[in-house]
């Protein structure tokens, strides 16, 4: 399998940090990780590690945190707990990381096994450098998915919580209602600017979330409405989404547009 790798470099206002993109055909995939104030929010993926070591031998960090499980996010993990540095992610996901990691051969494809690594649980706050951090439950991605809130710059790492303002596909495992109700919540806090593991810096991020809440909103009364006149759930995916993405096809079904509906329906 020929895959295309790139990594990009940049720094916004003390944050510093390195997109890692992996192509293959039509399907084009990236992930961020951020540096700041002695803190690493994430870990890049396996099969980028050649790529983003020499970023992660740069900073200057004192821990690291995660904000969920996921193979994109933790593939340096291992490599920062052999530096001696404390690993950080949610408490239910300890007892995960430390074994190897389970995940379908396609994702291992584009972003390499995960090795093991050993992690501690993260409370409601954290204390790097110069700012306490909140950290803050924000499900619907996995379960076990984390936001963090910088109180001092205001700056919020939301992980996979935004990623874009429209939705298209999500995991099987996704809940379009939780992600909902966890955009809600980081609402509640004070942040205007997003870091995101895959749009990168959004300036504008607290607009760009009520975006997205509205957009998916708007999406639950569709499928609702839909279900309530009688459709099909195969007759309401095809109504809203229309088109197939390549995305679909690769992941055997892992990803598509159709579990958007059942996640609906489900709640």
């Amino acid at each position: 399998m020929l895959l295309k790798k790139s990594v990009d470099e940049g720094q916004f206002e003390g944050v510093h940090f390195i997109n890692g993109t992996v192509r293959f055909q039509k399907v084009k995939l990236n992930v961020f990780c951020f540096a700041t104030d002695g803190v690493l929010v994430d870990t890049s993926a396996q099969s980028l590690f050649t790529e983003v070591k020499p970023f992660f031998d740069r900073i200057d960090i004192d821990q690291v945190v995660l904000t969920h499980h996921h193979e994109d996010h933790t593939g340096g993990a291992h490599y920062m707990v052999d530096r001696g540095l404390p690993v950080f992610l949610h408490k239910k996901s300890i007892d995960d990381v430390i074994r190897k990691a389970n995940y379908p051969i396609y994702r291992k494809l584009f972003w390499g096994s995960r090795k093991p690594f050993v992690a501690q649980p993260l409370g409601e706050t954290f204390e790097s450098r110069s700012a306490t951090w909140d950290v803050i439950a924000t499900p619907g991605h996995t379960s076990d998915h984390l936001s963090f809130l910088n109180r001092e710059t205001g700056m919020l790492f939301t992980g996979d919580l935004f990623v874009s303002p429209k939705v298209k596909v999500i995991l099987r495992n996704e809940s379009i209602p939780q992600i909902v109700r966890s955009i809600e919540h980081v609402l509640s806090y004070d942040f205007e600017t997003v870091a995101c593991n895959h749009a990168g810096i959004v300036k504008d991020g607290r607009t760009a979330l009520i975006a997205k809440r509205d957009h998916l909103n708007a999406l639950i009364d569709e499928v609702v409405t839909l279900r309530n006149k009688g459709m099909a759930i195969k007759e309401i995916h095809k109504t809203l989404f229309p088109s197939t993405y390549p995305i679909k096809h690769f992941s055997f079904g892992e990803w598509d547009s159709l579990h958007i509906v059942t996640s609906i329906l489900e709640e």
